[in-house]
């Protein structure tokens, strides 16, 4: 079986990217992050979702972004819960600073080691809130670095990032999930999650998670504090 690296966040979109590289034949590696999140609720999840989907090895790498904050991930900067429409030009508070450049870089790295060519992540660019680090752009960039900046790289390894969510709907993703067996009661998808562990419900994360469930006709399985 080939090897490939896969970022697990602890979310159903890195769920069901997991699914589909096991799916695809891959002997997945999965890689998660305790970057210094406000909260470590999906650390825990990123460890069920892992063992859950027959990961070949689960590796945290810590790293701690709260050092430059910026974010309110990771930073003392309020997560934003309202109806109003935001911008579709303005990158919101949420995003984390250069966050995919970091996690790829590091899975490039595992790659080295594993002697691996193939990197997957849950990114998307449909239903996603505005982050520049989820466009088809940016990853066909990062291949072009990967081949220049490794020792597999200037050797020959042609490295290839797989976003097979990358033009999917919120409720797409979650019917290929169910289809390929993902438990979505594991996930965590909120990014200001209650004191007790429930969703907030009111968070962009959670509003499109809730919707993405409504039009795939499916029950969200997680609690929450404000459905």
């Amino acid at each position: 079986m080939k090897r490939a690296v896969v970022l697990v966040s602890g979310g159903l979109d890195s769920a069901t990217t997991l699914a589909i590289s096991v799916r695809d034949g891959f002997e997945a590696y999965a890689l998660s992050f305790d970057y210094g999140q406000r909260h470590r609720i999906e650390v825990e999840a990123a460890k069920r979702v892992a063992a859950s989907l027959g990961a070949r090895a689960h590796r945290f790498a810590a790293i701690d972004l709260r050092i430059f904050g910026g974010s309110a991930l990771t930073d003392e900067i309020a997560v934003p819960k309202t109806d109003a429409v935001r911008d579709a030009e303005e990158i919101p508070v949420t995003y984390v600073p250069a966050r995919n450049t970091i996690f790829l870089s590091y899975a490039l790295a595992w790659c080295e080691v594993l002697g691996a060519g193939d990197i997957f992540i849950g990114a998307n660019a449909v239903d996603y809130s505005g982050y520049p680090d989820c466009r088809p752009a940016f990853i066909s960039a990062f291949e072009q670095l990967a081949a220049v900046a490794t020792k597999a790289g200037v050797e020959g390894t042609r490295f290839r990032i797989h976003t097979p969510l990358i033009s999917m709907s919120k409720a797409d993703i979650i019917r290929k999930g169910a289809e390929l067996g993902v438990d979505f009661s594991l996930t965590h998808s909120c990014y200001d999650p209650t004191a007790d562990g429930l969703a907030c419900g009111a968070c962009d994360s959670c509003r499109i998670r809730l919707e993405g469930f409504r039009s795939a006709g499916l029950n969200d399985p997680i609690p929450y504090a404000n459905r």
